[in-house]
């Protein structure tokens, strides 16, 4: 983006509230059943049936809230949102219109200063209102036509609006990490983009730095990662800069994103709004939330990402990066709590953690919570290398035999013979056969070139098959070259 410009950005995310029945009806919300088989008279809208509100729904709804410092809502209503597509079968969706249950709140991100500088940043919430999902339509099997499944139909949403406040994709994507942290800390959400439990749109604009009109903005749908959400706001940033530039005006639309090629085109076309015609839903009475239930919901409040990177910091002497990576997923935060707890060396559990650890899970594919490596194992592995059993070359040919049989760090060492050589006589005896078998590394390293020495470590520590320790290694020999 050239320095003329500033993206201005908002985000509405809809979140799948994770209850067991929908919104309004006692349907099933399980994902994956046979299509049309979580469905009823009710979420399906047919004559006579009635909604009644889901109080779990509600309480999620204001759990969210109350996390993002949002104003609570005492009074509230549901209203109908007018409007005809085939996956939604009674032609309107009830959702909140005037009175949502959640209102102005905020959320604090972590950005990148233009000179490299990380730095907090808050982000205002406009609203978070509580609505059903619209049932699924599948576009395949059948040419030229199109099936629908109404098991989603009723599906509990609650819908967060955040302030036009972000000014890049990569402000974007640190809000929307932050965001599904909270709901999954806060357990209201799986927030599974692949089973469309948190969906996201994006609306851009651009506009000359220092103006502060609002540009006409565009907005992008069919987002399904939170990495397609920063590539497409670049690319229709990029674009809209190439539309003003070359004498064009920014039409105001709706548009999808086309991952395979990496742009957005033209769903329809949104000059004019679309007139919902909101009324209030005459099925579902307005009612008043008492302030001894939101008091009551707020002592459930967890210990949130932010409190918990806080409090990694202090009592762990963590880094800003180690404890923001740690509690971006809970169960993640939750392992190394438990691992520390087993053994406290905080900072190398971390590094463990996040090189070895999450690179092993990644490559099989499985999540933290489920690693056949438990948090007491890995403590273990740490506590061999911290009393120099093993050195951490050995260590990383332990964890994915750990990972691999179920067995003990220890019970490997022994297994294998890894237990680290700490004699000073043999390690000695090393040393003078590879500064006898290297006269010109040994020059080289008296001349001024240090990297020589690393070289020597290494070949020590190839001749003793890595049992020795190396930081006894480089002394011994700088000992022995004595320079």
């Amino acid at each position: 983006m050239t320095t003329v410009y500033e993206a201005v950005i908002g985000l509405e995310v809809h979140t799948q509230l994770d209850t067991r029945s929908k919104i309004f009806c006692g349907c099933s919300t399980k994902f994956g059943s046979e299509p049309n088989s979580n469905t009823c008279p009710v979420c399906l809208g047919l004559p006579g049936s009635l909604p009644v509100l889901n109080e779990e729904a509600l309480r999620f709804g204001i759990k969210v809230g109350l996390a993002l410092s949002c104003k609570i809502s005492r009074r509230l209503k549901f209203d109908r949102k007018n409007y005809f597509y085939p996956d939604l079968p009674k032609a309107y969706q009830i959702s909140q219109f005037d009175m949502p249950v959640n209102g102005p709140g905020w959320l604090m991100i972590e950005t990148k200063t233009e000179d490299g500088q990380w730095k907090e940043k808050k982000i205002g919430i406009h609203r978070a209102h509580l609505e059903e999902d619209a049932g699924k339509l599948l576009h395949e099997g059948i040419e030229g036509a199109s099936l629908v499944d109404f098991n989603r139909a009723g599906v509990p949403l609650l819908e967060i609006v955040s302030d036009p406040d972000l000014r890049s994709p990569e402000e974007a994507y640190s809000y929307l990490t932050s965001l599904k942290a909270i709901l999954q800390y806060l357990e209201v959400s799986d927030c599974n983009m692949e089973e469309g439990s948190l969906r996201c749109d994006a609306n851009v604009s651009i506009r000359k730095k220092g103006e502060t009109a609002l540009g006409t903005k565009a907005e992008i749908k069919n987002l399904n990662s939170f990495k397609n959400v920063q590539k497409s706001i670049q690319y229709e940033i990029e674009r809209q800069i190439e539309v003003v530039e070359s004498g064009g005006r920014v039409v105001q639309e709706t548009r999808l994103w086309n991952d395979a090629k990496g742009q957005t085109f033209t769903m329809r076309s949104k000059e004019e709004a679309h007139d919902y015609r909101y009324f209030p839903e005459p099925d579902l009475v307005p009612f008043t939330i008492s302030e001894e239930t939101i008091q009551e919901i707020e002592k459930t409040l967890p210990e949130l990402p932010s409190a918990k990177a806080g409090r990694f910091r202090k009592d762990y002497g963590l880094g800003e990066y180690d404890a923001s990576i740690l509690v971006q997923d809970r169960a993640l935060a939750d392992y190394f709590e438990a691992a520390v707890l087993a053994q406290p060396s905080a900072k190398m559990i971390s590094n463990w953690i996040q090189s070895e650890l999450l690179a092993l899970l990644n490559l099989k594919k499985i999540e933290i919570q489920n690693s056949p490596v438990k948090p007491s194992d890995l403590a273990q592995l740490v506590g061999l290398i911290e009393k120099n059993t093993i050195n951490g070359k050995i260590a990383k040919e332990v964890l994915p035999l750990m990972f691999e049989t179920g067995k003990s760090a220890d019970a490997i060492v022994q297994e294998k013979g890894w237990v680290q050589m700490t004699d000073t006589g043999a390690i000695e005896q090393i040393a003078d056969s590879i500064l006898s078998a290297n006269p010109q590394s040994v020059t080289d390293y008296r001349a001024g070139k240090k990297q020589a020495l690393g070289f020597l470590v290494g070949q020590m520590m190839k001749a003793s098959q890595g049992k020795v320790n190396p930081k006894m290694a480089n002394e011994i020999l700088t000992r022995k070259i004595g320079v």
